[in-house]
């Protein structure tokens, strides 16, 4: 436990804000590195206090949003060690890991949504807290005080580390339905938490670089955290905003009955496609009800699942949204000339799949790619039966898809580097000779040597060094948790995944898993930082796909696995490094921040793995399909298998000379797109057009309708514009006050219906009941977009 340090305040005392700046700072931002310029900072940047007067002005530096926008200040006597904690945090860790692992096998993935969980976690600890006797041993057990801010936040804490999808369970499903059956059930076990915890790890140690300097911001945390500062305000101030809270979120619980299971059209209507119902082109661009259907392009959806399905519009920064929508319609118009061009022998094959094609398809007939006929015994690629079947076909979408993230890739590199060096150079600063001498000091790693307390000289040199957080510094007398502790965390994964690794004969061999290793190791410093200055991730599987097809040619298992312990690491250390942030705005004590993440993970590994199971087993014929349906869709595990045997054989299919080698040169080319956009920036400094468009998003968004269910991004856009532009700059107080809540209320509506509905009746318990066929509910065909049959 931390000792007592005195409660502190900063100097600002102004009511947090949940505002967000309407504007970017032009050139000035973007030469003076203060101010993000890959995606508009998503928190508030107005003081309310301020705003209130009509006189506001934005913040600029991370100094002053992390001073300004929260309260510096701590009380150290609250206590976060209680059964209310432990109760409601393992709870919202089951229901937050089983329906991220359900939302994983559906069409479009939707992501459990943190500030959903921070509501319920404050009004179940209210609950608790209000309806059981203190009275006797038993009533103080299990109510010894009022709920406070720390045990909300160890939580939240909590839930948010068990809220994901573990991609090995992706990587064990494709195994089932592709390759013959499970491995050893107890290695798929401990595989799992070992490739979610080997990132914490590493994150862990990094954490003086990635968490504890002011500039490493996690803009994604600030409203939460403000919601964190409101929720615990007194009761009269905050009454009617839980009360519409409530009202939103029964609101949308009944209402999503209907797009979701009884009236189905309400998630798709196309004017067009009702027009004219027998249109395949009309299909391939205004479908979009059901998976791989088509763009949706003007397609409107009052499915709130599939709307926030892309990350909730009210919360998107107007920046990036106007970034994305010109990525959103170029790829649009991208994917349909591709097609209809018949690039890459287009039109023998579906205008969207995930699946690999026979060079024998053609516009009559789709033939799947026989992938067991590649394959030795021990699934590596026998080479000899490739050149007799031929190389297999992908989509054009599908490529069009691997082109433009390759491309966003190298560009967000080549942005972050011209437009915030300075913050971005944080992230390899560490590397000097004396810290690479203490790394080699085996006296680093003798954890059970080491001790939590700091001297107060370590203290004072903390205090007074000015790239600190602030926050951070008033934990300085709670007792730190040793790196040792994180590196036995990392250690212990390691050792796990390479034992398991062996006993599954997942043909991944030793010195690929060091070197896999070793990837997460170095992405973690360059993209960690990059994510914590700006936000801003971005999906690196292909890349890591790719280095493990070059690496180990003719392996697709040992790819999977290999991706599973980069891209899944590096991706969980993203989300461990964010929530280490949490806990130190919300001034949570390290050491029950590293256990309750760590149960989370824990927890959120092995129900991940029994959903998966489950699931599976229940669904299989519907996740080995190309089309699936708008309950259960296996895209993203076709996706992953796709991409490895493709990989595997990454000469004969993406190397220059190859057939698709325009995946390889994309790397060249965004490389090369950040730059006029600079150089102009640079001649016009006056004109913010051009530090405005951001070349990296608009790659990503070019390639973003490749798979899912499109018809909710005109929906998407619609509201986005309606709070991020017409709220945020007309009615900032309404933004201000509802923005955020109104969110989470939809967000959690949306969520627990899902959940429920998922063993009620979409068949996630094995049992499914179908609603009845009416014309709102016509299966296949929800939208009336002409139904494309062939295969």
């Amino acid at each position: 436990m931390a000792a007592t340090p005195t409660k502190t305040n900063s100097p600002v005392e102004r009511e947090p804000s949940a505002e967000i700046n309407s504007e970017k700072h032009g050139e000035k931002g973007a030469e003076m590195n203060k101010v993000p310029s890959i995606q508009e900072v998503p928190l508030p940047l107005y003081d309310a206090e301020a705003l209130s007067k009509g006189n506001a002005a934005p913040l600029e530096t991370a100094e002053e949003i992390v001073t300004h926008v929260i309260h510096v200040d701590d009380d150290p006597t609250l206590n976060p060690w209680t059964f209310r904690m432990f109760f409601i945090g393992l709870g919202l860790s089951a229901f937050g890991a089983v329906l991220q692992e359900i939302m994983y096998f559906k069409p479009q993935v939707v992501y459990v949504s943190v500030m959903f969980l921070t509501v319920l976690a404050q009004t179940l600890g209210t609950a608790m807290s209000t309806f059981i006797p203190r009275r006797g041993v038993i009533g103080r057990f299990l109510n010894p005080f009022p709920w406070n801010r720390k045990e909300h936040t160890a939580a939240v804490l909590m839930a948010s580390a068990a809220s994901v999808s573990a991609l090995s369970t992706e990587a064990l499903a494709v195994q089932k339905l592709y390759y013959g059956g499970y491995p050893n059930q107890a290695a798929g076990v401990f595989i799992t938490i070992s490739s979610q915890l080997i990132g914490y790890g590493v994150a862990g140690m990094m954490r003086n670089v990635l968490v504890h300097p002011t500039s490493m911001l996690y803009p994604i945390n600030l409203p939460i955290t403000t919601v964190m500062e409101t929720l615990h305000k007194p009761k009269e101030l905050t009454r009617q905003r839980f009360k519409i809270f409530w009202i939103v979120f029964a609101g949308t619980f009944c209402w999503e009955w209907f797009p979701e299971y009884i009236f189905p059209l309400l998630s798709a209507v196309s004017i067009f496609c009702l027009a004219d119902q027998n249109n395949l082109v009309f299909t391939n661009l205004f479908g979009g009800s059901q998976g791989n259907e088509g763009m949706g392009f003007l397609s409107v959806c009052f499915d709130w699942n599939y709307i926030a399905g892309f990350g909730s519009p009210l919360w998107m920064p107007l920046q990036t949204l106007a970034n994305s929508f010109i990525g959103y319609l170029g790829g649009i118009a991208l994917s349909m000339a591709l097609y209809y061009g018949n690039v890459w022998r287009a039109q023998d094959f579906p205008f969207m799949s995930q699946l690999l094609y026979d060079q024998s398809s053609n516009t009559t007939t789709y033939v799947p790619y026989n992938e067991t006929a590649i394959m030795n015994p021990d699934f590596t690629v026998n080479s000899t039966m490739i050149d007799q079947a031929g190389a297999p076909y992908l989509t054009a979408t599908y490529v069009n898809y691997l082109i433009t993230s390759n491309a966003g890739l190298t560009a967000t590199i080549v942005h972050m580097l011209l437009w915030n060096y300075a913050e971005v150079s944080l992230g390899w600063a560490w590397v000097t000779l004396s810290n690479l001498k203490k790394i080699l000091d085996p006296s680093l790693y003798m954890f059970w040597r080491h001790t939590s307390v700091r001297t107060e000289e370590e203290k004072d040199r903390i205090r007074q060094d000015p790239s600190i957080d602030p926050h951070y510094k008033l934990m300085l007398d709670y007792d730190e948790v040793p790196s040792s502790w994180y590196f036995l965390v990392f250690a212990a994964s390691w050792i796990t995944g390479l034992v398991c690794l062996y006993v599954m004969k997942s043909t991944l061999p030793w010195w690929g898993f060091i070197i896999a290793t070793l990837f997460l190791i170095a992405f973690m410093v360059f993209f960690g930082a990059q994510y914590a200055i700006t936000g801003f991730g971005f999906n690196l599987q292909p890349i890591f796909q790719m280095l493990a097809g070059y690496l180990m040619p003719g392996r697709p298992l040992a790819n999977m696995y290999f991706t599973t312990y980069t891209y899944n690491g590096l991706t969980q250390g993203f989300l461990l490094l964010r929530d280490l942030k949490l806990a130190q705005q919300n001034k949570l004590s390290p050491k029950a921040t590293f256990v309750t993440q760590l149960i989370g993970c824990l927890m959120g590994a092995l129900l991940n793995y029994v959903m998966m199971i489950t699931i599976v087993q229940n669904q299989a014929t519907i996740l080995e399909s190309a089309e699936g349906t708008n309950i259960w869709s296996g895209a993203q595990i076709q996706q992953f298998n796709t991409l490895a045997i493709a990989w595997s054989i990454a000469p004969k299919m993406f190397s220059i000379g190859a057939r698709y080698e325009w995946v390889t040169a994309a790397f060249l080319i965004g490389f090369l797109a950040p730059l006029p956009f600079y150089i102009m920036h640079r001649l016009f400094p006056h004109q913010r057009i051009w530090s405005y468009l951001n070349t990296a998003i608009i790659l990503w968004y070019l390639g973003e309708l490749f798979v899912g269910l499109n018809a909710s991004l005109t929906s998407y856009y619609i509201l986005g514009a309606f709070g991020q532009f017409y709220l945020r700059r007309y009615r900032p107080h309404w933004f201000v006050k509802w923005n955020y809540l109104l969110s989470a209320a939809l967000d959690g509506g949306t969520q627990v219906m899902v959940f429920l509905a998922t063993f009620a009746v979409f068949g996630g318990s094995g049992n499914s009941v179908a609603f009845p066929t009416w014309a709102g509910n016509r299966a296949n065909n929800f939208d009336y977009c002409a139904y494309n049959s062939r295969g």
